[in-house]
């Protein structure tokens, strides 16, 4: 065999692994999930537990739009909050769930900050906070910025002339950070 022949070979076996290891991959992940899901209920038949649970957490939701239902569930919430080390993990998770979802979305601000003094180095982030008035500090915004490839980021407190908004989508900034400029826009 020629060189063109293995060179044209290992170019369809990289484009192959291109299509394949990314479909596989998330299908196992779901799978993975689906079954971790079902555990949790307790139930052999796959999927029904994912199901049972979209379908309880939908009536949750549906529940506490109502105003007969919506004082029981801020009286719970209030007493969640009321409990130590229960409080700090309980408005963890709250606030970090509204921030994607909820009516008070905080990655909906897309920015770009200035990280240098020459303006040669930026990030995209998030305006998670514009006043910042109740710390005693003015003239600064607080911003969220998320590392590439990983569920975490920094939070940062900088001068609000090193911001200037981004005319995207919340989601495909994101989208752009997480894959580290690979997709999104």
């Amino acid at each position: 065999m020629g060189k063109t022949t293995i060179n044209k070979l290992l170019s369809y076996f990289f484009r192959g692994l291109l299509l394949i290891v990314p479909i596989s991959f998330t299908i196992y992940l779901i799978w993975i999930s689906i079954q971790w899901v079902d555990g949790l209920v307790g139930l052999n038949i796959p999927g029904l537990g994912l199901i049972i649970i979209l379908t309880a957490i939908t009536l949750f939701g549906y529940l506490g739009s109502f105003f007969i239902t919506r004082p029981i569930f801020e009286a719970l919430d209030k007493a969640i909050r009321r409990l130590p080390l229960v409080n700090i993990i309980f408005t963890s998770l709250k606030d970090l769930i509204e921030a994607f979802v909820g009516d008070k979305k905080k990655f909906d601000k897309p920015v770009l900050v200035q990280l240098d003094d020459y303006g040669a180095v930026f990030k995209i982030g998030f305006i998670t906070r514009k006043d910042l008035s109740k710390l005693g500090i003015q003239g600064m915004v607080s911003v969220y910025l998320p590392h590439s490839y990983n569920f975490s980021g920094n939070q940062f407190i900088v001068p609000e002339s090193r911001v200037r908004p981004l005319n995207i989508k919340g989601s495909d900034a994101m989208k752009f950070i997480v894959s580290g400029g690979v997709s999104g826009l």
